[in-house]
């Protein structure tokens, strides 16, 4: 039955007239709020907040959990923030949430897509007969440092339940959480190819990546199949070795150094390193790291399951006293060859290299306390000029493993054979055979010369094109080991001064029509 006030009109209609007539009051109230805010320091406003929160949290029976991506008190990416954002992009994400955000994993039966929940997006999980409120968030800021103040992004997760449910959330709904978003990640994983980003980056974003998808594999490689297997073995026993390492209190890292003359082979033998033991490739560019710290911090960034690789290690920096000395010294030929104008004037690679990385911070990267921080990380170096590399720095315990990628042999050359011909004999591989132990040629080199040139794949060509090109560079290399010491610079030499001789007599010839 209705109620009715003494004017006849129902009671409810009565406290909806009261409620309209307090939007006035609430909207005054809002523009006065609105009006002084801005006269208000910002740091009153900071307190006026937290004594708002404090008050409704004292009446609020809800109590919230936040999961920031960068701890406080360590560095890296929080690993509960991870194991969240899996778990809701796996569980709640895609049925519950409006704003969703698309990323593409490889889930082993080909390319397809999860989602990932959105900024600033709010979704529920139920479990054990409760309700789990979850709201993503994303601050900027700008850095403190006056040297480098660029703008920061800060994201949460921020689990909100009723505090009756406090036991629950602490002793298994947060465990479940853990467990569930490493095993999303783990079917959702795809291996990447990251790189470091100059200067730094964002806090978050020190690495930019892209999908691996290098086909190379050790059953591909062009090297000597007893030293294949020598390495497979060694990549075995770190991959299965945690509990080893353990025992003998090692860090669970291992190194390894690729050297050799370019083009035998040392980024495809990495590719097929990652590939074997299905790990990320972080590519390391030395010249783009600005300080020690900066280093650290990249290497922190790092996941486990990873091969961290600096190319051309003796190019990247100066890493060593002596050659600094040595570059030096040549400075100091070169300027005093040069004109007085252009002495002390910095040329385009000194310019270029601001990279402040020393030995002592790469050697603390690669096997000091730092180096301890995760697990389950291969470093490698490659480099075309391995006596130029500081002892120091691939001494045994450092770089455990050295790998000569030398020029190619019989045994790489049937590899490339079948790569490329899938063919295991032929009746010109014993000239090959006879030609490769007396010329040099690398394996990219052979490779090109087996390439077929069309469809119908003439392997019969293909061969016949690979020993015309090892007999002209066993022409070529008889040659230069007859000709006499320095003759190829005089010859050099010669050919310039003809030149300018033309040059000359050119100039001549167009001033005297010009008379």
């Amino acid at each position: 039955m209705e109620h009715f006030g003494d004017d006849n009109i129902p009671v409810h209609d009565h406290e909806a007239f009261r409620w309209l007539d307090a939007w006035p009051v609430a909207a005054s109230i809002l523009v006065t709020w609105l009006t002084v805010r801005r006269h208000i320091p910002f740091d009153v406003e900071d307190h006026i907040a937290a004594a708002v929160r404090a008050v409704f949290s004292s009446v609020s029976p809800y109590v919230t959990v936040t999961i920031d991506e960068h701890d406080a008190d360590t560095l890296g990416r929080s690993e509960a923030y991870r194991a969240a954002e899996s778990y809701l992009s796996a569980t709640c994400a895609a049925h519950r949430a409006r704003r969703l955000r698309a990323e593409v994993a490889d889930g082993g039966g080909g390319d397809r897509v999860t989602l990932a929940v959105g900024d600033n997006e709010e979704v529920v999980d139920e479990f054990g007969g409760a309700t789990m409120w979850w709201r993503k968030t994303k601050t900027s800021h700008y850095a403190s440092s006056f040297w480098d103040p660029r703008e920061e992004e800060r994201r949460a997760y921020h689990l909100s339940f009723h505090r009756r449910h406090r036991d629950l959330v602490q002793a298994a709904y947060l465990p479940h959480v853990l467990a569930g978003g490493r095993a999303a990640a783990v079917r959702n994983r795809q291996r990447r190819l990251f790189t470091n980003n100059a200067g730094g980056g964002r806090e978050d974003s020190l690495w930019s990546h892209v999908k691996l998808e290098h086909p190379s594999t050790f059953d591909k490689l062009a090297m000597d199949p007893a030293r294949k297997r020598e390495i497979v073995e060694d990549l075995e026993m770190f991959r299965d070795g945690k509990e080893y390492y353990a025992s003998v209190g090692k860090a669970w890292k291992r190194g390894y150094l690729l050297f050799g003359p370019p083009g035998t082979g040392k980024s495809t033998m990495i590719a097929a390193m990652a590939n074997f033991l299905d790990y990320d490739v972080y590519d390391l560019e030395l010249t783009a790291v600005n300080t020690n710290t900066e280093l650290r911090r990249l290497f922190i960034e790092t996941t486990a399951k990873s091969i961290i690789v600096i190319e051309d290690i003796d190019c990247s920096v100066d890493l060593t006293a002596k050659r600094r000395k040595e570059y030096d010294d040549n400075n100091k030929k070169k300027k005093n060859k040069m004109p007085p104008s252009t002495i002390g004037e910095p040329n385009d690679e000194e310019q270029s290299s601001s990279s402040k990385v020393t030995l002592s911070g790469l050697l603390n990267f690669i096997d000091g306390l730092w180096s301890a921080c995760g697990g389950e990380r291969i470093i490698v170096f490659t480099t075309n000029h391995v006596d130029k590399l500081d002892p120091a720095l691939i001494r045994r315990g450092r770089m455990d493993m050295r790998i000569e990628m030398s020029y190619c042999t019989f045994e790489a050359f049937k590899v490339l054979a079948k790569n490329y011909l899938h063919i295991h004999d032929h009746e010109l591989f014993g000239d090959i055979r006879r030609l490769l132990e007396e010329v040099d040629m690398t394996p990219a080199d052979v490779a090109e010369n087996l390439m077929p040139r069309s469809s119908n794949r003439d392997v019969h060509a293909s061969l016949g094109k690979l020993v015309a090109a090892l007999s002209k560079a066993k022409k070529e290399a008889a040659l230069a080991k007859a000709l006499p010491p320095g003759s190829n610079d005089m010859e050099q030499d010669g050919d310039d001064d003809d030149r300018s001789d033309e040059e000359e007599d050119g100039n001549s010839n167009k001033k005297g029509d010009k008379e």
